[in-house]
Parts: C-alpha cells; structure tokens; sequence
C-alpha cells in the first residue's frame, strides 16, 4: 500500500468513527478520477469492516456523454461488487441558479432521497484541497460573506442527509495516484467531464484561464485560500451562535421553521442579515449571493408587520420565501 493509499484511508477512518461500525454509507460517485479514488477507498474500508456502501450516480442529462458514462460506471461497480444506484434528473435551467448552480441543486435533492430510500448514514464526497481553494475564491467573486467563505465543511448536514468530505485538505495528486493504480491494475479508466475546463461555465473559466496564472505567480494560492476558509469557519462559528440567539427571540416554531416578522424587524441591519443567513443554511438553502440576499432583506424590511404577507415571494432555486400572517416561512416551489 502506498502513502497515498494510506493517507486517504487513515482520513476516511478518522471521518467514519462518528458513525456507527454497522451504519450504512454511500459514495457520490460522477466517475471522474476524484470520485473514482474515494470510491475504491471506502470498498475496501467496507469490506474490511463489513459496513453496508452503495455507490450513487446522478445522471444530469447535460452531456453527450451522459448515458455513456452510467453503463461505463456499472462496470467499475461490478468490478468491486458494490451496488450503484441510478437517479435521472431534470435540471431547472430556468430557476436563476445557472447551469452549474441547478445542476448542484438538482443533485443534491437527488441524493438525499437515496439516502433516505436506502437508510444511509452518511454520503462520502471526494472534495479535494483544490475544490475547496476553488470553492472559496468563486463564493469571495459572487460576494458571499463569511459563511461562504468557510467554503465546504468535512462534516455538515444537507437536505436532511449527512455529507462527509474526508479529504478537504488533501492534494488532488494523491486520488489520482489512487486512481491510476486501478486503471494500471483492471484496464478501466476515470471518464472526462469536458464541462470541469469549459470556459462557459464559472469553475471551467477559474481551471483553464485563472488557475494557471495562480499557479505561475501564487503557486500557494490552494493552501492559502484553505487557511482562510478554515479561519472563516471559526468566525462563522461564532456569528452561528449570536445568530442561532437571535433566531430563538423571533418566536421561533421548529414544526414549520418559521420565525416572526415584527421582532426581527427591531434588529440591527447587520443581524437582521446574519440571521437570515443562519435560518437559510439550517434549512439546507444554498447560500443566495449578496444581490439576491439584499432582495430578500429588502422585501422584508418593507413588509407591514401583519395584513401585507402576499407581497413577499422571493424564489431562489426550487425554494421561495414567503410571508403568512406575519410569520416568514420556507416552502418548495
């Protein structure tokens, strides 16, 4: 076993003990290298250990490749004897959210609902050092605040299901070398995504014309950019507490997650936004951008405390925001 091998599988070990040894656990497996590497990480831990994994695909229909790439995938699981689990999607490109951004959405209601149709513990995502270093500079280019640029968490829920990402601070050269080995070993290979480098979309643009400049001046800018988001985690914690406060003030009912208008209005504007933000995440939005953030708080701000509630519907994604006897709540579509 080599070091690389045995780093990725001592971090997934150190993720997993939360859970219990007989917890079932899944794989968001795309088939790109990354995921490919986690993947073969977790079979063995799982067969190790005997806990339950199912690998699982969510088919976008965005690519030619697409229908290619699920029965490429049904090899690989067979290869490992792993069950792979299938979701087709419609992506709502009409929602606002972007290609990328309703793809993401699209997914991850998707995989929640095949952790709850198979009882999963948790869901693995390969995330990598660099993803998380992309991930922060594309949020501080939208202008999310510190929230945002915490960037993703290890250990977080989403959707209702549990995201672990054991490999946040992990080079990406170690999961190919992962990969690579089993592509020398069986003959299989990770698929391409040509969307990863595609300058249309916003990640394509930051890896084939941003990054490489990055990489030429600041070749620390990953490690750099990871730092951050770990010290914007800490402060994040912080604020979640005097948020989490503040939200248990506004009359707060977790039957509907709705919170009152009339005292949130008496806050400070800055906790009116942190608060916001607070009950936005705990319900498992995406975090809006500073300019559809400012439209919500803005249409609240407005808002008569009690007899006005149909003015108020901010859409964001499959999500809206809407007002009900003076009383802001959350419902789909």
């Amino acid at each position: 076993m080599d070091a690389s091998y045995s780093n990725l599988n001592a971090l997934l070990n150190k993720a997993l003990e939360p859970l219990g040894s007989e917890a079932p656990i899944a794989v968001a497996l795309s088939g790109g290298a990354d995921s490919v590497a986690l993947a073969l990480v977790a079979a063995e831990h799982c067969a190790d250990t005997k806990r339950p994994l199912y690998f699982f695909h969510i088919h976008h229909g965005l690519m030619a490749q697409a229908d290619a790439w699920v029965g490429h995938l049904q090899q690989f699981s067979q290869e490992l004897k792993i069950p792979l689990q299938v979701r087709y999607v419609q992506v709502d490109l009409t929602a606002g959210l972007g290609v990328e951004g309703a793809a993401r959405d699209a997914r991850y209601t998707a995989l929640a609902q095949l952790c709850r149709e198979h009882g999963v513990a948790a869901l693995l995502l390969a995330h990598h050092r660099q993803d998380q270093a992309e991930t922060v500079l594309l949020r501080l280019l939208r202008g999310t605040g510190v929230s945002g640029l915490a960037a993703m968490q290890a250990d977080v829920q989403r959707s209702g299901m549990r995201l672990l990402r054991p490999w946040l601070e992990v080079e990406r050269a170690e999961l190919l070398a992962v990969a690579h080995a089993f592509e020398q070993r069986t003959g299989w290979t990770a698929v391409q995504d040509p969307s990863n480098t595609d300058p249309k979309y916003a990640r394509g643009a930051l890896r084939s014309a941003l990054a490489p400049v990055l990489n030429t001046y600041w070749p620390a800018w990953c490690q750099t950019l990871v730092r951050h988001a770990r010290q914007a985690g800490e402060a994040n914690e912080v604020l979640a507490e005097v948020a989490a406060l503040d939200l248990a003030a506004l009359n707060f009912k977790p039957e509907d997650q709705s919170f009152s208008l009339l005292p949130w209005r008496a806050l400070s504007a800055a906790r009116q936004a942190l608060v916001v933000r607070h009950w936005l995440q705990e319900q498992g939005v995406a975090m809006p951008g500073e300019r559809r953030l400012a439209d919500l708080l803005r249409q609240l701000r407005q808002l008569h405390a009690l007899g006005h509630d149909r003015e108020l519907l901010w859409q964001h994604g499959s999500v809206a925001v809407r007002c009900k006897q003076g009383r802001v709540v959350l419902s789909s579509g």
